[in-house]
């Protein structure tokens, strides 16, 4: 990897920049960022540069606690890859990518060995194996985990790993575009976050592993700097087309709060992880009912997430909810010893705000927490533009209408060694930047984005950030309906209106960064509201009240592709066929049975 000892200036307006050459650029430290870099450089590649927004190890990655799926067979030896994949492809609804699917469930008993080789603290069983629990909607104990602190572990472990091959990483970046002419990729530009210097980076090939866009909703289980959409924006601007877009999961469990208790606020919709269900907790409205009984008297807490955030958001609506608009989760039926053990963050966290989660109960609420959707990709991560990858959250196809839990922590690293084993087989040298490219893309990004720093205007970004965020929750939230959908897509012009006339500080000021997120929030807002109201049916996290029924004829993708003219247009596809081993699995029926944990 070379850089420019000096910036370069233009006489028409574009600012200074420093120019990088390298032959793999990442943008995104995640496990998904950091998995792709590991192959790479075991594959004796080593011109790549991994790009994070947040200091190094601290990507959303860690947020994730309740476990990792792979089929192990370490207390349910009958369990199978293909019985994993029948699990997904059936909460998927029947809209993932069955070739995806495949890949994942193939991969990941590899993939968990690996780590637990690279040191990973995984949870143990008496002799010694690594440990695997129930999570909702799966057949078998297949999720592998290490406390309820997972993704942390799982996160040191790969940089870790990354460390000792001496993986180039470059901290507190913002890329704001990819580099394409629509057919292929040649780099990005973004920005220091600390400097302030605006960033060209020439690259051979591209990859996007920045998350996904959860945090488009006001009540949600990221960091309001993280999950924005990026991803899937970033890609789209490039030319690749996204998929599904519309299947939003709202997590059954985020924390609900007395929102004006400063002590408390700061939690609210804060994930309170499925383990805790998955331990066997229990879920009670405000009457003492433990309603699972109505809805899913088989599988209980233990439902597709879907299935339970749709019921407790039926039981608040139907005013069972608690004081602070939840339901009660409880776990004060094992011991102080067994939640210290098994959950000792959640536990942490609580024992903090004053609440003993071995002697009374939580309260939770839906919260949004995942996309299904994303960017369209091909087996192996890259999109319909040459050279531009994208994977784990930022990629469609593994999930469907409704991810079980487990699977996203699993698809980052499987993806990711998929995706670094074919870019090795090709990468070389960081390519050539064509002139067109330059001109047409880079420069008048740069302009704009020295022309968007320290702009005045009418409307502050936070008030255009938060009323963004309210907007999808009121109009394309649990409960969706034509008429709320329509009512969406109208409030989204009127906000791209305020997004034109905002008072936006400096390039290292936060309000600079939210102000790019509102642009990469915008795009995804869209493609929500587009595909929720174009999908007249219910299926998997998205619920139509006007179309209650899951509707065999929507066994369809929606593909999203920028129109050279009129903007985001739209077709379907209809979906793969499981190969014939997963479609023996899916013959066979498998099921959790609920009552075993009782």
């Amino acid at each position: 990897m070379s850089s420019s000892e000096t910036t370069r200036t233009d006489s028409a307006g574009v600012p200074a920049y420093d120019s990088v050459d390298v032959s793999v650029l990442v943008i995104g430290a995640g496990a998904a960022g950091a998995r792709t870099a590991i192959e790479l450089a075991e594959r004796g590649v080593e011109d790549v540069l991994v790009l994070g927004k947040r200091s190094h190890g601290d990507a959303h990655t860690t947020w994730a606690r309740g476990g990792i799926n792979g089929a192990l067979g370490t207390h349910d030896p009958e369990d199978s890859w293909a019985i994993h994949a029948a699990d997904t492809l059936n909460e998927g609804h029947f809209v993932n990518d069955p070739d995806k699917v495949e890949t994942v469930t193939k991969q990941m008993p590899d993939r968990l060995r690996e780590l637990d080789e690279w040191g990973m603290a995984f949870s143990r069983t008496d002799d010694g194996e690594i440990d695997q629990r129930f999570f909702g909607a799966q057949s078998f104990r297949r999720t592998a985990f290490a406390g309820d602190h997972t993704g942390e572990s799982m996160l040191n472990t790969l940089v870790d790993r990354a460390q000792e091959l001496s993986v180039p990483y470059r901290e507190n970046v913002m890329i704001t575009t990819v580099l394409s002419d629509g057919d292929r990729a040649y780099g990005a530009v973004g920005f220091d976050m600390d400097t302030g210097d605006y960033l060209l980076f020439n690259a051979g090939t591209v990859v996007l592993a920045t998350g996904g866009y959860a945090a488009i909703y006001n009540r949600h289980t990221s960091r309001e700097d993280e999950n924005n959409g990026d991803g899937p924006a970033l890609a789209y601007n490039a030319g690749a087309d996204l998929i599904d877009m519309e299947f939003v999961q709202f997590h059954p469990t985020g924390m609900a709060v007395d929102e004006s208790d400063p002590e408390w606020e700061p939690w609210s919709g804060r994930l309170v992880t499925e383990a805790v269900r998955g331990e066997g907790g229990h879920l009670y409205n405000a009457e003492g009912e433990r309603f699972m009984k109505r809805y899913s008297p088989n599988q209980m807490e233990l439902d597709a997430r879907d299935v339970v955030a749709r019921a407790i958001a039926q039981e608040i609506a139907e005013g069972r909810g608690t004081e602070n608009g939840g339901v009660y989760l409880d776990l004060s039926h094992k011991s102080e010893s067994f939640i210290r053990e098994r959950l000792p963050r959640m536990y942490e966290r609580f024992d903090s705000l004053g609440v003993d989660m071995s002697s009374e109960p939580v309260e939770v609420a839906p919260t949004a927490h995942y996309g299904m959707g994303g960017v369209a990709v091909d087996g192996y991560g890259e999109t319909s533009v040459g050279g531009l990858f994208a994977i784990g959250e930022t990629m469609a196809g593994v999930h469907g209408a409704n991810r079980l839990g487990g699977n996203s922590l699993a698809e980052t690293v499987a993806f990711g060694a998929v995706a670094g084993e074919r870019i090795a087989e090709r990468a070389d040298s960081p390519g050539h930047l064509p002139e067109e490219v330059l001109d047409d893309v880079a420069k008048p990004q740069l302009r704009d984005l020295a022309a968007l720093a320290g702009r005045e205007g009418t409307h502050e970004v936070t008030d255009v950030f938060t009323d963004l965020q309210d907007l999808l929750w009121e109009h394309a939230g649990i409960l969706r309906d034509e008429t709320s959908l329509r009512a969406g897509l109208d409030g989204l012009d009127r906000l791209r209106e305020k997004a034109g006339d905002m008072d936006v500080g400096g390039v290292t000021s936060d309000s600079f960064e939210f102000a790019i997120d509102i642009g990469f929030m915008l795009t995804a807002a869209e493609a929500v509201l587009r595909g929720a109201l174009q999908r007249t049916e219910s299926r998997g996290a998205h619920y139509r009240t006007d179309y209650p029924d899951t509707d065999p004829d929507w066994q369809r993708n929606i593909y999203f592709e920028r129109a050279d003219v009129g903007g985001m247009s739209m077709h379907t596809e209809p979906v793969g066929t499981p190969s014939e081993t997963v479609q023996e699995a899916l013959d066979e029926g498998y099921e959790l049975d609920y009552h075993q944990l009782e």
